[in-house]
Parts: C-alpha cells; sequence; structure tokens
C-alpha cells in the first residue's frame, strides 16, 4: 500500500512539473518557453528548433556577411566542441541551432566550412532581415543567441567569448 501510494505521488508530482513547463508563456526572455522556429537546413529538410528537445540548445542569429559574427564564431565552435558531449544534470547533451540571416545559399554554405561549424543544425530562410524567425524573436543586430533548457526554456541570452563556455559551465554535473 505505502509503494503504491509513493508511486501516485511521484506520478503527481511529475505530472504538475509537466504541466507547469506547458504553462509558461511563449516568449525571448528568460524564463519564457522558446518560440518555435522551423526553417530549412542547406539540403531542404525542415528542421524544427522542438526537434531538439532534450538538449541545451544555444539558438544563434549570424550571417556570413556578418564582420562581428564571423569573428565570435571560434568562441562558438569552441564551446561546442568543449561541451557537445558533457554530462548535464538534466539534458543529454548540447548543441547550436544557427540560423542564418544570409540571403543565398552560396555564401553561407561557405562561411560554415570556413569557420568550422560543425554541427548539424544550420538553418535559413535566405530572407535576410527579413526572416521569419529573427522577426519571431525580435532580432535587431547580429550576432545574438539565446541559451534554452532540455524543456526547450530560455535560460540566458547574448553571451558572448567566455561568457558562454561560463553559462554551461553551470549546468554541468557535478
Amino acid at each position: 500500500m505505502k509503494k503504491t501510494a509513493l508511486l501516485v505521488f511521484i506520478l503527481l508530482c511529475s505530472g504538475f512539473s509537466a504541466l507547469k513547463a506547458q504553462q509558461l508563456p511563449v516568449g525571448t526572455e528568460i524564463g519564457n518557453m522558446a518560440p518555435e522556429i522551423k526553417l530549412t537546413t542547406p539540403e531542404g529538410k525542415v528542421l524544427p528548433l522542438s526537434s531538439l528537445k532534450g538538449k541545451i540548445v544555444l539558438i544563434d542569429f549570424w550571417a556570413s556577411w556578418c564582420g562581428p559574427c564571423r569573428m565570435e564564431n571560434p568562441n562558438v565552435v569552441k564551446a561546442y566542441q568543449k561541451y557537445k558531449n558533457a554530462k548535464f544534470s538534466k539534458a543529454k547533451g548540447f548543441t547550436i541551432y544557427s540560423v542564418s540571416l544570409d540571403k543565398s545559399k552560396d555564401p553561407w554554405m561557405n562561411a560554415i566550412k570556413q569557420d568550422g561549424l560543425e554541427w548539424p543544425n544550420h538553418v535559413s530562410d535566405l530572407k535576410w532581415w527579413y526572416s521569419d524567425a529573427a522577426k519571431l524573436y525580435g532580432v535587431q543586430s547580429i550576432p545574438t543567441n539565446w541559451l534554452i533548457d532540455e524543456r526547450g526554456v530560455i535560460i540566458s541570452k547574448d553571451l558572448r567569448g567566455a561568457i558562454l563556455e561560463q553559462q554551461l559551465e553551470k549546468l554541468i554535473t557535478k
């Protein structure tokens, strides 16, 4: 009887925490559920942001023509290489969802190759500043980014340089 009561209690608690996560407002502020993005990969496949749930995800807005973005890319690559297989307390790894604000595919592909952006999640609608995702997230300048947890909740934003690694380090299982 005690085991049954305990099991019911655990199931109720887990259900309430899932319900609580679903009740969070969708938006771009810390503590919000990140708005869904569904953009196309270079191969023409639609890749929803939500398909990465379960992982810590850096949503990174950038473009091949953006000097500051290209200067920041080595920091993003370094963080990816260091944390992609890290043991997080609740998440199953770290990845990056790169949203390009390019207008054409060739410069975008060349920049991915030149900068060694080795993660698989590259997307764009090739609409430049008129990108649907940029409008949805209120992007005014690039590079800009949002860090979301395994549930899709925004936990930080505008992480550059060593600050990105410091934030990820806080999420590592100790």
